[in-house]
C-alpha cells in the first residue's frame, strides 16, 4: 500500500472554459433582427441576405423571418433569412 500521494495530483486539474460555439438556430426557425444564428471561429457558415456577419465571424440576423442554410456547389454552406410575408389584406378580413 502506498504511503504517498499519486504524484500527478498537483500537475492536474486545469481546463479551459468552453467556448459555446455552434448552429444557434436552426433551419426553419423565425427570428427577428438581432438574433444570432451562428457562433463560430472563421467563416465555417457563410453569410446570404439578410444576415450580418460580426467582428468574431458570429452571423446574426439583420431581418426579422425564416432562417434557411443551403449547401453551395462548392461545398460551402450558407445561411440566411427569408423576410416574414406581412399577413395578406384578404388573410386580415
Amino acid at each position: 500500500m502506498a504511503h504517498k500521494k499519486g504524484g500527478g495530483s498537483v500537475r492536474n486539474g486545469r481546463d479551459s472554459n468552453s467556448q459555446r460555439l455552434g448552429v444557434k438556430v436552426y433551419a426553419g426557425e423565425t427570428v427577428v433582427t438581432g438574433n444570432i444564428l451562428v457562433r463560430q471561429r472563421g467563416t465555417r457558415i457563410k453569410p446570404g441576405l439578410n444576415v450580418g456577419l460580426g467582428k468574431d465571424d458570429t452571423i446574426f440576423a439583420v431581418k426579422d423571418g425564416i432562417v434557411v442554410y443551403e449547401t453551395l456547389p462548392s461545398g460551402q454552406k450558407r445561411v440566411s433569412v427569408k423576410p416574414a410575408q406581412p399577413p395578406s389584406a384578404a388573410e386580415a378580413e
